[in-house]
């Protein structure tokens, strides 16, 4: 997702009238304009897909602490939510099959062959899909390749 794009989805939020929505992407805003203020640099589409994943990690946890709580429906429903808002801006994450195939290759390509090896393996892949792949998934079949 660029920031066009982010800008846009904010005004068609506010023109469905979707507080939800309208609330999650003006809180990623929010921080991308802290970066951008902080830092003195433009904002990247890498920028805004690592902010997308630090607020859905955030909101997760938020998720998390009100369903133990167990006190206020309301809010865990708004917070599931939101998260199912942000994970519909992120880029489609690369699994079964085509994670499979991509795990070959890569092997292939850096001639790993131990289990020594699986972290620069899990570099590559984070490399060639800018980190969109199931992680959990992925070192899962590399520990069954890997001797």
């Amino acid at each position: 997702m660029t920031n066009d794009e982010l800008m846009q989805a904010i005004k068609d939020a506010m023109k469905a009238k979707d507080k939800t929505r309208l609330s999650i992407l003006r809180q990623v805003h929010g921080e991308l304009k802290n970066i951008e203020v902080n830092e003195r640099r433009d904002i990247t589409d890498a920028d805004v897909d690592a902010m997308l994943k630090r607020t859905i990690k955030q909101t997760k946890e938020t998720l998390d602490g009100s369903i133990k709580a167990g006190n206020n429906q309301e809010r865990t429903d708004m917070l599931t939510e939101q998260v199912a808002i942000l994970e519909s801006y992120l880029p489609k994450q690369v699994s079964g099959d085509e994670l499979v195939a991509l795990i070959d290759a890569t092997l292939a390509e850096t001639g790993a062959s131990t289990k020594k090896d699986m972290g620069k393996v899990m570099g590559a892949l984070t490399q060639a899909t800018g980190g969109n792949f199931d992680k959990a998934a992925a070192a899962k079949l590399l520990g069954e390749k890997l001797a």
